[in-house]
């Protein structure tokens, strides 16, 4: 589970609820392809059929998979399903391969910018990728119809690229799952019996989140770090936190009791585009301590909801988390604003703005093949196609 898996089974109960019909293509857990058994149940999300493809495991999470196989297949698969559009879900791998298989077809393509993969280069030890990987986005996203970012700061990062069809989309946040009324005093006791304030953060313990940054929060006076969830990191972080306690992975109504009672949110990581542990725990009433690069500095009200830290400046967020532990008052001023900021954020009309993007992607994807269809007839010369 993260950010991606997330808004992806969110738009589908969406548009399960609308009666659109969906088909999923997803990397299978595989590197062998075999075609289904007739007999056998076909496998189903949301009520939606999965469509799998051979994949391989990244070297260093091998929970993540990475599709193998050709563009024909993708190609293949459309030609039979053909969609009105095709949704690419944080594309990179699988996804490039479907815009190119969606562009031979003439069919329009919304991909949703929601990964700042080239970020992850310098966080892998391999920085000499980094530009690589940048010139693989600007391919994908120039070739989409539409591109759908989630912050400001993505919209400006991808318009200096020379990327175009830019649109606005956001997240929605689960109201009932997140909820100041979760905050459990039975857990805050297990965790601070002697009534320390919890520090938390939410997410994937893997390089590119940089939570061994909050080693400078380890040893604060009267608090405990919270760290809720599971990763490839975990265990070079239980030695970089020796005073954290490890929730391990939450979910669902778990998660939401866990974020609600924790005192003040922290998030360390520089390549978030959005970030929606940051929307989650506001919605539960905690106060936010972020680094001010990407997605936060659309979420972190400063001042107001939370306070942001200019990145690498860790003594920033000491202080900053500091403050917020330290002062009740401050810091109930901070959770009553970050509770208020983010009512109305439902998924509901996130995902409703989201099917207009569809059809807005439809229509640009109809005039640019009319276009290029009289293009075609006017002919090298400009005065048309001649007759037999």
């Amino acid at each position: 589970m993260n950010g991606v898996t997330n808004s992806v089974l969110q738009v589908l109960s969406h548009l399960r609820r609308r009666g659109d019909e969906v088909t999923i293509i997803a990397p299978s857990d595989s590197l062998w392809w075999e075609p289904a058994v007739a007999t056998e149940q076909p496998e189903l999300c949301v009520g939606f059929p999965v469509i799998r493809v051979p994949s391989l495991p990244l070297p260093d999470y091998p929970k993540v998979r990475v599709a193998a196989g050709f563009t024909l297949r993708i190609r293949n698969i459309l030609e039979d399903i053909q969609p009105d559009v095709v949704h690419l879900a944080s594309p990179f791998v699988l996804g490039w391969r479907a815009i190119q298989a969606a562009n031979s077809l003439g069919l329009p393509t919304v991909s949703i910018y929601q990964t700042e993969v080239p970020a992850y280069a310098s966080r892998y030890r391999i920085p000499w990728a980094e530009e690589l990987l940048w010139q693989h986005v600007d391919r994908m996203h120039k070739a989409s119809t539409l591109t759908l970012v989630p912050s400001s700061f993505c919209k400006d990062q991808l318009r200096a690229r020379g990327i175009k069809r830019l649109k606005t989309w956001r997240r929605g946040v689960d109201m009932d799952r997140f909820d100041p009324a979760r905050r459990d005093e039975r857990l805050r006791a297990e965790i601070a019996p002697n009534g320390e304030r919890l520090i938390g953060f939410v997410g994937r313990l893997a390089a590119e989140k940089q939570i061994e940054d909050l080693r400078v929060l380890d040893d604060l006076p009267s608090t405990r770090l919270v760290i809720i969830g599971n990763g490839p990191q975990e265990e070079n972080l239980r030695k970089a936190l020796p005073n954290a306690h490890f929730a391990g992975f939450r979910g669902g109504d778990d998660l939401g009791r866990h974020v609600a009672s924790l005192d003040v949110f922290v998030h360390p990581g520089e390549a978030e585009t959005f970030c929606q542990t940051i929307q989650e725990a506001m919605a539960a009433a905690v106060p936010v301590v972020a680094v001010g690069r990407g997605g936060p500095l659309d979420l972190v009200d400063v001042g107001q909801t939370g306070w942001l830290y200019q990145p690498g400046d860790l003594s920033g967020l000491r202080s900053a988390v500091q403050h917020l532990a330290g002062d009740d008052a401050a810091r109930a001023r901070f959770s009553a604003a970050a509770w208020s900021a983010v009512q109305g954020r439902s998924w509901e009309g996130i995902c409703n703005q989201l099917v207009g993007h569809y059809s807005r992607a439809v229509e640009v994807n109809r005039r640019r093949l009319d276009r290029r269809a009289k293009d075609l007839l006017r002919g090298p010369s400009g005065r048309g196609v001649p007759g037999p």
